[in-house]
């Protein structure tokens, strides 16, 4: 299945990269903290943005004139290697919400693993055979477009069906001949700023086995998961049958952190391995049979469902997943007044709780709806 941007009109909601936090952290003293930093620290200036902002007929125009507020405000005390990093980081963002935006409506899975893997390799094979599975079922992949595993899922998915989302090292290739030359290649100088572009635009994360960047990016999405700072999405780990890469990297995490209580046993459901392209392709559209995305409104979270739980399933659930609230119940919800603003997910079914921080235990919860 090939995507272009004329096919995709309706725009889903991508909450990749704002977290999971009730207000009680978002507001409050942060609030204040914003309130006081406000402005650019020159009235005449702010007052002659919200003129010129005042002409001109642009979105979320508050948020801009907030951002070049606070542009004023860095480049008073920012040297100029400073402002180069400001201003590379905002061009390199700019570029990669373009590329993107056409696409919001298709489903992304991004592939993760090493650019050394040859591509006479099973484990380069997999990758290869995953990137063409998930396109056929009318997914697209985002690898680093480098060579080896990424390479692989690029040349699986097909160039309609991929985005390369590069970074620019001293003396290496940039990006494969799968996706080299495509409009939706993107290179990158800061790793930051690529990160936040693969956590913003993927519905999905698969790893295949590799070095100290594979082991970065795998350990970051389980942080920002476990920490609520990131939507929960599927992790899937995946490498041929037979290999055991990630059973000593799983076991490796089980002895030396969850059996000494540097993680909790709940944050193993924020992953899980495969040895197939089924199990892969399975755990991923498995994930989505019922539930959604969710977000906090106030102290709730609140979880979209495709379908909503019955009265009995919602006793079963409450029951066991008690410990997860804090107080009250898991309960049936119609659209609160912040979504029906945002226009998120306006005619989806919902429940609602308030949760302890523990988002594995929130992970083994959409597994339960999804296995209603």
């Amino acid at each position: 299945m090939e995507h272009t941007p004329e096919k995709h009109e309706t725009e889903r909601q991508v909450a990749g990269v704002e977290p999971l936090e009730p207000a009680s952290v978002r507001t409050s003293a942060t609030r204040q903290r914003i309130r006081r930093r406000a402005g650019s620290g020159d009235a005449a200036l702010d007052a002659k943005i919200a003129e010129l902002l005042a002409g001109v007929d642009v979105p979320n125009a508050d948020l801009l004139q907030d951002t070049l507020e606070t542009a004023f405000r860095i480049a008073r005390t920012a040297n100029r290697g400073e402002m180069k990093l400001v201003r590379r980081s905002l061009h390199e963002l700019g570029r990669a919400f373009r590329v993107f935006a056409p696409y919001r409506g298709v489903r992304k899975v991004s592939v993760f693993g090493s650019a050394r893997t040859a591509n006479d390799d099973p484990e380069y094979a997999i990758a290869r055979d995953f990137g063409y599975e998930i396109a056929a079922r009318g997914w697209m992949v985002i690898t680093g477009a480098g060579p080896g595993i990424m390479a692989a899922g690029h040349e699986g998915a097909g160039k309609r069906n991929s985005f390369g989302v590069g970074i620019k090292l001293p003396g290496e290739q940039s990006a494969n001949g799968f996706i080299a030359g495509d409009p939706k290649l993107i290179d990158f100088k800061y790793f930051f700023t690529r990160k936040v572009t693969f956590m913003k635009e993927s519905d999905a994360f698969v790893l295949l086995p590799g070095g100290y960047g594979t082991m970065d990016e795998g350990f970051e999405l389980l942080t920002l998961m476990q920490t609520g700072k990131t939507a929960i999405r599927p992790v899937v780990l995946l490498e041929p049958k037979g290999g055991d890469y990630w059973r000593h990297w799983e076991r490796f995490v089980k002895a030396h952190l969850v059996d000494r209580g540097l993680a909790s046993p709940e944050d193993l459901a924020l992953f899980e391995r495969a040895n197939s392209i089924d199990a892969a392709v399975a755990i991923i559209e498995r994930f989505y049979t019922n539930y959604d995305s969710a977000r906090y409104v106030g102290e709730r979270l609140v979880i979209r469902l495709r379908r909503a739980p019955s009265a009995e399933q919602l006793e079963t659930l409450n029951d066991a997943f008690g410990d997860v609230v804090t107080a009250g119940r898991i309960e049936p919800i119609g659209i609160t007044p912040a979504e029906a603003r945002d226009g998120d997910g306006v005619d989806l079914a919902r429940i609602a709780l308030r949760p302890v921080h523990n988002f594995g235990r929130i992970r083994q919860l959409i597994d339960a709806l999804n296995a209603l």
